[in-house]
């Protein structure tokens, strides 16, 4: 029977990765790279998340470009897996919700994963895109987030994003107080959460505010171990750590 389990198919074989961003908090590194070009222990984090989707079986990847785009492209057209879309923008950064939006056409799946490019994890029992899969519930959710409670987040010095019911609701953290739950950078998204979006520049947030309101916005505990990587200072450590593991 565990077998069985394991082999349940995932809820989509299309996945978006969020990789047009700034990374100004990564610089110097980022004067002359992307964020998604910096290494970690020896590889690039976005290959490190491009490498997850292709062991879980996610066949296709569009992915983002902004910041340095010539240098991404050159990089991703070097992968055989997954397949690879490059969505541009170039011309103006749209934040994560405006590049989803923008990205819509070449994903063409309902539901599809959404992950940043810059996630550094390591799962537990179950890959993260199978226990989302496992979990997605199209009927009661727009969105199902990744949360990774505090003990499982390493380098990471904030006060956590949501809170979460025993049912899998979420909701946001209230301000000048500590919630348990971190995103960590990764859902299942149903296209009907980007409907009627703005247009132009907005983050993920003012998609999940609205889902919040209308009960459809679920999370799931990470049980791996997940590394905050948004500064320099935190890839030694993060590096120490995988060494731990290998």
């Amino acid at each position: 029977m565990s077998d069985t389990k394991a082999a349940q198919p995932l809820a989509s074989d299309v996945a978006m990765v969020l990789a047009a961003g700034l990374g100004k908090r990564m610089r110097p590194l980022t004067a002359t790279r992307p964020k998604p070009l910096v290494r970690v222990a020896g590889q690039t984090l976005i290959d490190r998340c491009l490498d997850k989707l292709e062991e879980a079986g996610v066949a296709r990847a569009v992915v983002n470009v902004h910041y340095l785009p010539d240098a991404m492209r050159a990089h991703l057209a070097k992968r055989n897996a997954p397949q690879i879309a490059i969505s541009d923008e170039t011309e103006k950064l749209l934040e994560t919700g405006g590049g989803v939006v923008r990205a819509l056409p070449l994903i063409d799946a309902d539901p599809f994963f959404c992950l940043n490019s810059d996630n550094v994890w390591l799962d537990g029992p179950q890959d993260v895109f199978a226990q989302l899969s496992t979990i997605w519930n199209p009927e009661h959710m727009d969105a199902l987030l990744l949360m990774v409670p505090h003990p499982r987040a390493f380098n990471y010095r904030g006060l956590g994003d949501f809170h979460m019911d025993a049912e899998g609701r979420i909701t946001r953290r209230l301000p000048r107080k500590v919630a348990p739950f971190i995103y960590g950078g990764i859902q299942l998204v149903s296209q009907r959460l980007f409907r009627d979006a703005p247009e132009g520049a907005f983050g993920n947030m003012l998609m999940w505010e609205r889902a919040i309101a209308e009960g459809r916005l679920y999370g799931t505990a990470f049980t791996g171990q997940w590394y905050e990587v948004g500064a320099p200072e935190m890839i030694a450590p993060t590096e120490a750590a995988l060494t731990q593991h290998d």
